[in-house]
């Protein structure tokens, strides 16, 4: 069973060119179509096949206009590869097609010409789509914490400072909840490192089932995570911690899931008279997490002066 066929979009106002173009070619390996310069119909088209054959005449300036759409890398054709066909006497025509960053075969063309050039197009589209796939996939990794698969502080910073500015701008709230393993250390040295790992891993899961999609959850360090909350007032983000907090504690972990894990809470939120900076909302909510701390671990620490809701405390 042979190989399927490279889709190619024609595109020629009289369809003279695109048919000697068929001829070439011929039919086992390519499977032409053939369109008019429609600058509504071909972008939408060419994203659907392999390459844009699009045939220029020498006033064709609605086809320059839409072979710019073509390249446009916004556009919605920008998936697939162009090679223009124009008269070999259209010199600006060539020479204006060659700045946008395409093929260019001139009429009348060498058909071994024709398609090396084809291949050269399928090459390059091949290599820059593998470039775009690598370039996406260091995006990734430079904003992820590799053992969680949660953000990282990195990005967990940018968000913060940009989730504040929305609030400021908008006057909304914004909350922020620090959340610290208890007693985490002993877990890695009674039961190793791997299993630390482990635990790490599945609270991160728990954290991730917990939010909303609109919420940013991070690894902020160490056993230390930190959950950002948009457009969400103090007291919704007590609810928030109140609800980690209890699952933590049920939540069995461990290679076998005979490990008990706690953790303590850090709460704050914006708008407040003493948070007037990302740096201020961090800072607060770290206060509040060492507080926590300082009472007995395994509760939750708030910033502002509001009682805790009952049963936040677990002996």
């Amino acid at each position: 069973m042979g190989e399927k066929p490279f889709a190619l979009l024609l595109v020629d106002d009289s369809r003279s060119t695109a048919a000697k173009l068929i001829r070439a070619l011929g039919s086992e390996q390519y499977a032409p179509r053939i369109v008019p310069p429609d600058p509504q119909q071909v972008p939408r088209l060419a994203s659907e096949v392999d390459l844009v054959l699009l045939c220029l005449e020498p006033a064709a300036d609605e086809a320059l206009t839409l072979l710019r759409r073509l390249m446009d890398v916004e556009g919605p054709g920008r998936g697939a590869p162009v090679l223009v066909v124009a008269p070999a006497e259209a010199r600006a025509l060539r020479l204006a097609a060659l700045r946008l960053g395409v093929e260019v075969v001139s009429e009348p063309w060498d058909d071994d010409e024709l398609r090396a050039r084809m291949q050269r197009c399928f090459s390059a589209h091949e290599l820059l789509e593998t470039l775009a796939a690598q370039v996406s996939e260091l995006q990734k990794l430079s904003v992820m914490d590799g053992l969680t698969l949660l953000h990282n502080h990195r990005y967990f910073q940018e968000r913060l400072r940009e989730e504040f500015r929305v609030a400021q701008r908008y006057d909304d709230a914004l909350s922020l909840i620090l959340v610290d393993l208890d007693h985490f250390k002993e877990i890695n040295d009674r039961y190793g490192h791997p299993a630390g790992d482990d635990v790490l891993r599945q609270v991160a899961r728990l954290l991730l089932q917990t939010m909303r999609e609109t919420d940013i959850v991070a690894r902020y360090g160490g056993e230390e995570f930190a959950v950002l909350l948009p457009r969400t007032p103090l007291p919704g983000a007590i609810t928030v911690a109140e609800r980690i907090w209890k699952e933590l504690g049920t939540l069995p972990v461990g290679p076998d899931g005979s490990l008990r894990v706690t953790a303590s809470l850090g709460v704050s939120g914006f708008p407040h008279r003493s948070v007037l900076s990302p740096e201020q909302l961090l800072l607060t909510a770290d206060e509040a997490l060492y507080r926590a701390k300082r009472e007995g671990r395994n509760r939750i620490g708030l910033h502002s002066p509001l009682p805790l809701l009952s049963g936040t405390q677990r002996s």
